[in-house]
Parts: C-alpha cells; sequence; structure tokens
C-alpha cells in the first residue's frame, strides 16, 4: 500500500469523525471500562406525549432488593422533580400506593397518564450508611428502576422502561444510590416529548 493511499484511507475515515462524534464515542468507552457514570434506559416503545398531557405519578410499595433503608417515597419525588420541568399538569401521590389505587387517584385528578414507578434492585457500596459515613465513599452505586406509563382512561400500557444507573470508578461525588435518581428520570421524560 503506497503512503498516499494509506493517506488518503486515514482523511476519509476521519472526515467521518465530527467533534461531538468523537466526545460521544469517547464518553462510550470511558463508561463501558466503568469509569465514568453509565445510564442505560430501555423502552418497550417510542411512544410520545402531547406537552400539554396531564400525568400523575406514584411509586410502589417495593422496597428495593439490596437497599431497604431508602426514603419510601423517593422515587416519585425525584420523578416528579423531573417531570415538572417538561409537563405543566403533574401531580404525585403522598405516599406509595399500589398499582389500582394509583390508577384510580390518577382518574380521581383528571390526569391523562399514570407514571408508576419502583426501585428493582439498588446497591450501594462501602457497606452501611455508617460505614460510609466513616469511611469515605470510594466505589460504585447502582440502581435499576422499572416505570410503567399508562393511559388512565383505558388502563392500557403504553410503556414499560427499565433504568439502569451506576457510578463509575472516577466519580466521587455520588454518595447513596437515590444520587443516581434525577438524571435518568429527566432524560425519560424529555424522551417522552420526543426530546433527547
Amino acid at each position: 500500500m503506497t503512503p498516499r493511499l494509506l493517506a488518503a484511507l486515514i482523511a476519509l475515515g476521519l472526515a467521518g469523525c465530527t467533534p461531538s462524534h468523537m466526545r460521544d464515542e469517547g464518553r462510550q468507552l470511558l463508561s463501558d471500562a466503568r469509569l465514568i457514570d453509565s445510564v442505560q434506559i430501555q423502552r418497550s416503545g417510542n411512544w410520545r406525549l402531547q406537552p400539554d398531557s396531564r400525568m400523575y405519578i406514584a411509586q410502589s410499595h417495593f422496597d428495593p432488593v439490596g437497599h431497604a433503608h431508602a426514603r419510601p417515597n423517593l422515587l416519585a419525588e425525584e420523578a416528579f422533580g423531573a417531570a415538572v420541568q417538561v409537563f405543566p399538569m403533574v401531580r404525585r401521590a403522598p405516599q406509595p400506593q399500589g398499582l389500582d389505587e394509583a390508577l384510580s387517584s390518577a382518574r380521581q385528578h383528571g390526569m391523562d397518564y399514570l407514571l408508576y414507578t419502583r426501585f428493582a434492585s439498588a446497591r450501594a457500596s462501602g457497606g452501611t450508611d455508617q460505614e460510609r459515613v466513616r469511611d469515605g465513599h470510594v466505589g460504585r452505586d447502582e440502581v435499576v428502576l422499572q416505570l410503567m406509563l399508562m393511559e388512565t382512561g383505558t388502563g392500557r400500557l403504553v410503556d414499560f422502561v427499565t433504568i439502569e444507573n451506576r457510578t463509575g470508578f472516577l466519580d466521587f461525588s455520588r454518595s447513596r444510590p437515590e444520587d443516581l435518581l434525577r438524571e435518568p428520570m429527566q432524560t425519560y421524560t424529555r424522551q417522552l416529548l420526543g426530546n433527547r
């Protein structure tokens, strides 16, 4: 292979790499190597909502596997904090509810959709909360969330979502699995409007 041909192939390869593409690829590589935070959002479909949709948010009674001491309505609170940035009419259940109870409450409040949330699991690295405070936090936290988006009028499931989020080894700012909730919730609620 001649030097000119080699140079032309390299130039063609680099021509397709914009700075944002290289940044995204670099971030993906660091995430795969578990050096920085990693968020994966898997949806059953690509359902989009109208910008004026009214949403009711509730959390199940289910305690997260591996982290039973999480605040009882924490996930609904974080989902509410994310959703109010996107939708004009959002209500939150004051405490955890069963699915039938949450659907009934959403209907009573005249909401179009119910976003029903639950922790599937949560793992805090570094031992118990007392040990983490005493020794400092080094390591990775992980959470797995499951969300169901339902039409309140029909009770039909329109989206089922699994969110997996973990801190990387280079992130020392997160101290609990609860700290991993708001960002993926914001990403998901933006996706509901077709935004990234």
